[in-house]
């Protein structure tokens, strides 16, 4: 229910948020915040959703969140691609949805189709002050 609720929040709140886009450093993907909020109940810490969407064939690089960050993804169209640490390799659709742990290293998130497009919004809770919610890996 907390994940549903979430959704349609940040759904809503897509056209009050400027697009605010992150170099992801894949192909095809953009990623936009749509939401932030300080979470009362618990100094130090907000909600941000991002938007995540891949033209077909897009990818993001592999990449760490924060330590602060345990991160609720569901997709909202077509399918994609994840690998969260040494785990294997999977592919969520329309409605489905993944937890990523704090320090958790995606090493695979990218567009399942390389002809229709995707979209996932990811939920973190996180340190208010953290300004980066990816960090690509040290090439």
């Amino acid at each position: 229910m907390f994940a549903r609720i979430c959704c349609t929040l940040a759904l809503a709140a897509l056209p009050l948020w400027p697009a605010l886009a992150h170099d992801v450093s894949g192909k095809n993907a953009t990623v936009t915040l749509v939401a932030e909020h300080e979470l009362p109940q618990v100094p130090g810490k907000s909600l941000k959703a991002v938007l995540v969407e891949y033209g077909p064939g897009g990818f993001s690089v592999a990449h760490i969140h924060p330590d602060s960050a345990f991160i609720y993804a569901t997709v909202l169209e077509g399918a994609v691609r994840s690998k969260v640490n040494d785990g294997p390799e999977k592919v969520y659709r329309a409605g489905e949805s993944f937890v990523e742990m704090p320090g958790d290293h995606h090493g695979v998130s990218a567009n399942a189709s390389d002809t229709e497009p995707s979209r996932l919004l990811a939920v973190s809770v996180v340190d208010t002050e953290e300004t980066e919610l990816v960090r690509p890996d040290q090439e």
